[in-house]
């Protein structure tokens, strides 16, 4: 029993550390974008997005960085 103990927490500690592979934490400052219409027509809702910085590593869309509106974990590799 403590080895199947064991196993599961190092199996967890092994992926947290895999999602943490590009993200530094999610920024905490961010702004809210207005519902709007695109160019197709298509009404867009309200969302909520990082404030503009020099790095991608904070975005909530960054691997390793979770978005704390909506809880969906980031997967893009970043740019820069």
């Amino acid at each position: 029993m403590k080895q199947i103990i064991l196993a599961a927490a190092l199996a967890l500690s092994a992926t947290a550390a895999h999602a943490q592979l590009y993200g530094t934490g999610s920024n905490s400052r961010s702004h809210t974008i207005s519902p709007y219409v695109n160019s197709q027509g298509t009404y867009v809702g309200s969302s909520h997005a990082t404030n503009p910085n020099s790095t991608q590593m904070d975005n909530y869309s960054t691997r390793g960085n979770v978005n704390p509106y909506t809880g969906a974990v980031g997967t893009r590799t970043p740019r820069y």
